[in-house]
């Protein structure tokens, strides 16, 4: 059985920092491309940033580029998003997830393993 574990969220003041952590068990990690995706109330679930299976590449959404980085550790099946500068903007549910895509990492539909989400808030 698959299971992705987000860890690392909570209420922190603009310009703060977080680091969210997702465990991931029950697949062969170091076989899929891993992602984070945040979902604000009443809207759509979107992209936030995504790494190949070596680590070798990373991709950010451009609200987040400069601000966040995406990294993984395979010996730990463990992956990572450090958010600097954080803004009130950026508070969503957050959740990570798998593909064993390697074409497609921006669409969530691409996704085949989801965590249940952590929750990030930022007060202005």
């Amino acid at each position: 059985q698959v299971q992705l574990v987000e860890s690392g969220g909570g209420l922190v003041q603009a310009g703060g920092s977080l680091r969210l952590s997702c465990a991931a068990s029950g697949l062969t990690f170091n076989a899929y491309l891993m992602g984070w995706f945040r979902q604000a109330p009443g809207k759509e679930r979107e992209f936030v940033a995504a790494i190949r299976r070596s680590g070798s590449t990373t991709y950010y959404a451009d609200s987040v580029k400069g601000r966040f980085t995406i990294s993984r550790d395979n010996a730990k099946n463990t992956v990572y998003l450090q958010m600097n500068n954080l803004k009130p903007e950026d508070t969503a549910v957050y959740y990570c997830a798998a593909t064993s895509s390697i074409y497609s990492y921006y669409y969530k539909e691409a996704y085949n393993y989801w965590g249940q989400g952590t929750q990030v808030t930022v007060s202005s």
